[in-house]
């Protein structure tokens, strides 16, 4: 789950002492499906660890990576078992947020939900990258994401962690996740995601569910981006731009080859009358409840970054699911 290239894998790597067999590079995607690996120690504890397919994926749409996911976590959850912990990360070498950093932030928070919000830990990544003279910049970052794209989760329990890019640094993560499980009482119990609770406990499909509720506003937002298109068509065959009005015919068949998919997508996702009144009416209550957040991609000061908007780059988000 998350943003394609953070270096999830590279995590997972480090736990386990594989090497590497191929890395996301630049904004093509390497992980494409669940990949589970299971680690026994010598003391006679198994963990499994699960690597997942990244968000703003090169070859698969979103709610496309999402379904795998939840599919994945419904057959474990319906399975009897349930996850230690969640491990989010993002590289500290990214500048500032962007729209779909928010995206996919927001709908991993909808996908955990704030039950399992102590169980969330937001790791940050590429220390090692760091040059000196970058130190307070960084530092600086990191209060930044502390105190406004993370709050709404560290409020409600959820913890930030760096990772040095070592395999000590990772157990320790790891570790920590562990303990704190122990001490929440949750050692035999685990915790459930809202997810897992909507579609199992409470038998919604997909699109019924918070995070899967989360797609149908992208149709407006295709649809918005069209009229401004079409204005500035007609304002550049006014002025007899040709090349410019070329240029927007192109982006325009592009984002109606958009449009089309989204239309497809909302009536394969489209709830009918009677299955929201019997949800409404006869559906399980769950106990986590979907986590809000109140940010916008202008929420990080990109002057206190030490760079200008114009420097900004794509974050990096992706997550982990660790089950003890």
């Amino acid at each position: 789950m998350g943003l394609t290239g953070s270096g999830k894998s590279n995590f997972i790597n480090k736990l386990t002492g594989s090497k590497e067999e191929s890395r996301a590079n630049g904004l093509k995607s390497c992980t494409q499906d669940i990949r589970e690996f299971i680690v026994d120690l010598p003391v006679g504890k198994r963990y499994m660890f699960v690597d997942t397919p990244g968000f703003d994926n090169t070859y698969r749409s979103d709610r496309d990576i999402l379904r795998t996911i939840a599919d994945w976590l419904g057959a474990k959850y319906r399975a009897g078992l349930k996850l230690t912990g969640v491990i989010y990360t993002h590289r500290i070498s990214d500048n500032c947020t962007t729209r779909q950093a928010c995206k996919s932030l927001d709908l991993f928070s909808q996908l955990c939900g704030d039950e399992a919000a102590q169980c969330i830990r937001l790791v940050t990544t590429m220390w090692d990258n760091q040059k000196p003279e970058n130190a307070a910049i960084w530092q600086r970052r990191v209060s930044q994401l502390e105190g406004n794209l993370w709050n709404p989760l560290i409020s409600l329990g959820a913890r930030h962690e760096p990772f040095f890019n070592t395999q000590e640094s990772a157990w320790n993560i790891v570790n920590g996740l562990v303990q704190a499980h122990w001490e929440l009482g949750k050692a035999s119990a685990g915790h459930a995601l809202l997810i897992q609770e909507e579609m199992v406990d409470a038998q919604k499909t997909l699109n019924e569910t918070s995070a899967g509720r989360m797609f149908y506003p992208q149709l407006q937002n295709v649809l918005s981006g069209q009229k401004g298109m079409l204005k500035d068509l007609a304002d550049a065959l006014a002025e007899k731009d040709l090349n410019v009005a070329e240029q927007l015919r192109a982006e325009y068949r592009k984002a109606e080859a958009e449009r089309r998919r989204e239309i497809e997508d909302m009536e394969r996702m489209k709830i009918p009358l009677g299955r929201q009144i019997a949800v409404f009416f006869g559906g399980r209550k769950t106990h986590s409840r979907k986590i809000e957040l109140n940010f916008t991609p202008g929420d990080l000061d990109y002057r206190s970054c030490g760079i200008t908007e114009d420097d900004h780059v794509i974050l990096y988000v992706a997550a982990y699911f660790l089950i003890h």
